[in-house]
């Protein structure tokens, strides 16, 4: 059994299927650089919130968090911690103070989703765009077969062969953004539930420091 030529199939394939492959390759790579970008970016994230609760524990005050946390760029803990230091010495209710923690935790997990719709939607649709391609070569190479003298399965390989590799593509372009997905919700999920301790914490160390 021979190998599988790659390239040669590529240059025997329709205008359509070209078309197709095209599409998905697009796809392909704009969701590959969306996996690097996050991966790297979510790798800083947890290890700066790592530090920050260090620093947070050690703290006796929000002054003390805040110069130690102040070379943290990524983590989403530290744009939350500040939007209630900055406010937290005026007189300001707990139910405010509390509302402003959730807004700008709210922020900070959108902020880290962006861009993941692309992922979700490259997962979705790469297969279907690649089943139409293979639909396409399938239909096209039977209808060659119908008017051919002679059918043969080598005369109709070809046809399918074609229209098998839009599939092929399509799975390519979903499964790693699937995966990927499907990684990164979990990971920002613990993030939101970080940020859900820690506005429950800053408001405890709030009612302290006013007692």
């Amino acid at each position: 059994m021979g190998e599988l030529d790659l390239i040669a199939l590529l240059r025997t394939t329709s205008p359509v299927t070209r078309f197709v492959l095209a599409i998905l390759v697009i796809f392909s790579i704009w969701s590959w650089g969306i996996i690097l970008s996050k991966a790297l970016l979510l790798r800083k994230v947890r290890r700066e919130t790592e530090v920050f609760w260090k620093i947070f524990r050690k703290a006796r005050n929000f002054s003390e968090v805040s110069t130690a946390a102040v070379t943290l760029r990524f983590t989403p803990l530290v744009p939350v911690f500040n939007s209630v230091a900055e406010v937290k010495s005026s007189s300001t209710s707990p139910t405010k103070l509390q509302r402003r923690l959730q807004r700008s935790a709210t922020a900070q997990l959108t902020l880290l989703e962006k861009r993941m719709t692309f992922l979700a939607t490259t997962a979705s649709v790469a297969p279907f765009v690649g089943l139409f391609g293979t639909v396409w070569g399938v239909m096209t190479s039977f209808a060659g077969l119908a008017n051919a003298n002679v059918a043969t399965l080598r005369a109709v390989a070809p046809g399918i062969a074609d229209a098998l590799i839009a599939t092929a593509f399509g799975l390519f372009a979903a499964i790693p953004a699937l995966i990927a997905y499907n990684q990164f919700t979990y990971q920002i999920r613990n993030l939101g539930g970080e940020l859900d301790d820690l506005q429950l914490e800053m408001l405890a160390l709030t009612e302290q420091e006013s007692a």
